[in-house]
């Protein structure tokens, strides 16, 4: 088996981290989500609850989100100012990611790696998404709340990581050019989609067929 990564980009409550621990189960391979800051903690003495703090999220000054810094692969030293910043926490996690690739095939959920990744380790990029209407009911149902809140919660959260995938790519997040195969959990079962990527990486060499 050749070394790949699965990317899974996601739209709030479409079920994207459902998808990828269903690929894990059928591929036996790692699945990363937020295990990734914890990794990124530890690899640059940075504490977990700052990651945790900035997950994601961009400055609240409004020109910030006018701004840019798209990621080159550079890390700022210790002896900067900067060391904590929002862009230097990027850059850890994307050097994690990098350092995993090089040692293991994996999946990860969100993180931008369908763009640190691109030069790195061949990639299958998925996106996946549902209607709007079944992304509130799950999430007002795995979350316990109203509809209206889920519904609240959903903007807000595709809205920050719309601007976050922006700020470091300098590409559209739903911009479906920057993906292999996008899959509609509102038509397909998380196991459908996992059959699915399964199959794309054995069209592409990536796996056998046994």
């Amino acid at each position: 088996m050749n070394r790949f990564v699965v990317t899974i980009a996601r739209t709030c409550g479409s079920g994207g981290s459902f998808v990828g621990e269903a690929l894990e189960e059928k591929l036996g391979i790692h699945m990363y989500e937020q295990d990734i800051l914890q990794l990124a903690s530890e690899d640059s003495g940075i504490s977990l609850e700052l990651f945790a703090q900035t997950d994601e999220e961009l400055k609240s000054n409004p020109l910030f989100r006018f701004s840019r810094y798209i990621y080159r692969g550079k890390l700022i030293p210790p002896s900067s100012s900067e060391f904590t910043s929002q862009e230097n926490l990027f850059n850890y996690q994307a050097k994690v990611l990098k350092e995993l690739a090089q040692k293991e095939s994996y999946i990860v959920i969100g993180r931008c790696a369908d763009f640190v990744l691109k030069d790195v380790v061949p990639l299958v990029r998925v996106f996946v998404y549902a209607t709007r209407e079944d992304c509130i009911q799950r999430e007002s149902q795995r979350l316990s709340i109203s509809v209206s809140d889920a519904e609240n919660r959903i903007e807000k959260v595709d809205k920050k990581r719309d601007e976050h995938y922006e700020y470091f790519t300098g590409h559209k997040r739903s911009d479906m050019k920057n993906y292999d195969i996008c899959l509609n959990t509102s038509t397909l079962s998380y196991e459908d989609c996992a059959d699915l990527i399964a199959e794309c990486l054995k069209k592409r060499g990536f796996l056998s067929d046994k």
